[in-house]
């Protein structure tokens, strides 16, 4: 059964036990590349799995497949997280709560998005353009409410925010706390050396 790269959703139904495995792949795949890095043995995520090498296949014929239905999760998640934030009452915390947000996702992507990119002739070669827009989109939406309390500089740019967010992240993707550092040096930038904060 072909899978959908552009989705954690299969392109047609599935039944149960398949989907609870095809489930199971992503989950376990996501968290070997954050251990690991995007080159984590399919092996070692099948038998974390519970699933056989020949199940994990079907579901998804090659890594490139595997990395870019994590992605495309991952990106589907922190767009769901600014959603649920700007229902919030204070628009500060919700963009700040989010932009922690990418940096941990950044950083624990740990080299996907440079293998997705080496692998993109074998892939979806519009993912990326595609998982860029949704982010930027759904961080404009905070920002703006940010901006309409004057809690952000007029000009500030959600591009601004998120190269500051995955620039502090690849920085540190490599370290063994690297999503801690990320979230610390982030707000660090965020609200400057000063105790008093930035003058």
């Amino acid at each position: 059964m072909r899978q959908d790269s552009r989705t954690t959703s299969p392109a047609r139904p599935m039944r149960a036990d398949a989907r609870r495995n095809y489930d199971r792949i992503l989950a376990t795949a996501a968290e070997a590349i954050a251990e690991h890095g995007a080159e984590a043995s399919l092996e070692e995520i099948a038998r974390r799995a519970g699933v056989g090498s020949a199940t994990l296949h079907r579901h998804f014929p090659s890594r490139q497949r595997l990395l870019e239905a994590v992605f495309w999760g991952k990106v589907e998640a922190l767009c769901a997280t600014a959603g649920d934030l700007a229902a919030g009452p204070d628009p500060e915390q919700a963009l700040v709560t989010w932009l922690r947000a990418v940096a941990t996702h950044a950083a624990s992507n740990r080299g996907l998005a440079a293998s997705l990119m080496r692998g993109a002739q074998d892939g979806d070669p519009t993912l990326g353009a595609t998982c860029h827009t949704m982010i930027v989109n759904a961080g404009e939406g905070l920002l703006v409410r940010a901006r309409q309390v004057g809690a952000v500089r007029d000009d500030v740019s959600i591009t601004d925010l998120l190269t500051l967010a995955n620039a502090i992240s690849l920085a540190v993707e490599q370290e063994p706390d690297g999503v801690a550092q990320a979230g610390r040096l982030l707000n660090l930038a965020l609200t400057g050396v000063h105790p008093a904060g930035p003058r």
